[in-house]
This record gives structure tokens, C-alpha cells and sequence, in this order.
């Protein structure tokens, strides 16, 4: 998996970096297809927003949050793209012909 971390109006700092790795070693271990992630850190007056953009076989997922701390904006970021995560695997290892069993009619 290929991370970047950029940051618009923010240095991006050793710490900071550390931070969202470890973040988000927590939240890809549900899935070991993505092949790349974009976080994108953005401070905007008083909001702080941290966007993430995870590159999966077949679909891209996208998530943002804004705070007004940039840890706890990553923190965010992190569960919604855990939440995310887990919705997108769920779906791609459902098995729809699993269901007709259950409900037949017989």
C-alpha cells in the first residue's frame, strides 16, 4: 500500500505523519486491496480538515472530516473510513445466491 501526506496550509510534520500511519495501519488491516491512500490535510481559519482517498480494485473511496483540531479530525477520518471499509468488504464478499436458500419457498 502506497501512503501520501500532503498538506495545504499545514507543514506536514514528522509527527503528524506518524500520527495518520498509525491511524491508518489500524483502519487497513480490514483490506489488503487498496492499493494506494491520499490523506490530505487542509487548515482553512478555524476548521481543520483531514481528507483520506483510498484507491480499491473497481471503486475509490472518499472521506473527509473537519474539526477544530487536526489530530481529532484524523481520529474522525480514521472511524469513518473504518465504518467504510467494512460496508465495501461486506459487499464485495456477499454472495447473493446465499440469500435465495434461506428464503425459498419449499
Amino acid at each position: 500500500m502506497n501512503l501520501t501526506v500532503t498538506g495545504h496550509h499545514v507543514a506536514v510534520t514528522a509527527a503528524i505523519r506518524t500520527y495518520v500511519e498509525a491511524k491508518l495501519d489500524r483502519v487497513m488491516r480490514h483490506c489488503d486491496h487498496a492499493t494506494a491512500v491520499s490523506v490530505i490535510l487542509t487548515v482553512e481559519k478555524l476548521a481543520q480538515k483531514a481528507e483520506a482517498n483510498v484507491h480499491l480494485p473497481g471503486q475509490d473511496i472518499f472521506v473527509e472530516h473537519s474539526d477544530g483540531d487536526l489530530y481529532a479530525a484524523i481520529d474522525a477520518l480514521a472511524d469513518k473510513l473504518d465504518r467504510k471499509l467494512i460496508r465495501y468488504k461486506d459487499r464485495a464478499y456477499a454472495k447473493p445466491h446465499d440469500a435465495l436458500k434461506h428464503h425459498s419457498g419449499s
